[in-house]
Parts: structure tokens; C-alpha cells; sequence
């Protein structure tokens, strides 16, 4: 994974929206596509690149794909980000 790949999936709105949705619980893509006024194609989409930068995993359960967040890549990214403020605060 990445940085560039997570700051990229982070930086839309829908995304983030989404993994927002999967901080609770799983959810199947239709599940996800019902909070959203979006075709499916798109919800795939948003799902692919969340997927590529590795902020979530999919199980396949019979006719369904279910996607959780991953939560030790989550949790690297918030550290980083956080890193990334304390840098700023110290030059103060």
C-alpha cells in the first residue's frame, strides 16, 4: 500500500462516507449502494479503490461480496496523518 494510493481513496467524500458506513459493521455492496444515489458501477468503483489502498477487505459468501474495514491499515494511516500534525507542531 501506498500513501499516495490511501490519500487518494481518503480524498473523496464517498468514500470516506463509506468507510465510515463499515466502521460499525459489514456490509454487501448493495447494503452500501442503499445509503448512496449512485449506480452500482460506481459504488464498485469507490469499493476497487478502497480495496487497492487496502483500507478494506471483501469476503465472498455464497452470491454475495461483503466488505469490512481493515483495521490495522486504518489504524497506520490515522498514526501517520497524526504524525504528520505533531511534525507541524513542533516547528512552532
Amino acid at each position: 500500500m501506498g500513501m499516495s494510493e490511501t490519500l487518494k481513496a481518503i480524498s473523496d467524500p464517498v468514500r470516506r462516507k463509506i468507510l465510515e458506513l463499515l466502521k460499525s459493521e459489514r456490509l454487501s455492496a448493495g447494503e452500501i449502494g442503499s445509503h448512496f444515489e449512485l449506480t452500482g458501477a460506481t459504488i464498485s468503483h469507490h469499493l476497487s479503490v478502497l480495496k487497492k489502498a487496502g483500507l478494506v477487505t471483501e469476503t465472498r459468501e455464497k452470491n454475495f461480496i461483503y466488505y469490512e474495514l481493515n483495521v490495522s491499515v486504518f489504524e497506520d494511516v490515522l498514526v501517520w496523518i497524526y504524525q504528520l500534525g505533531g511534525k507541524n507542531d513542533e516547528k512552532n
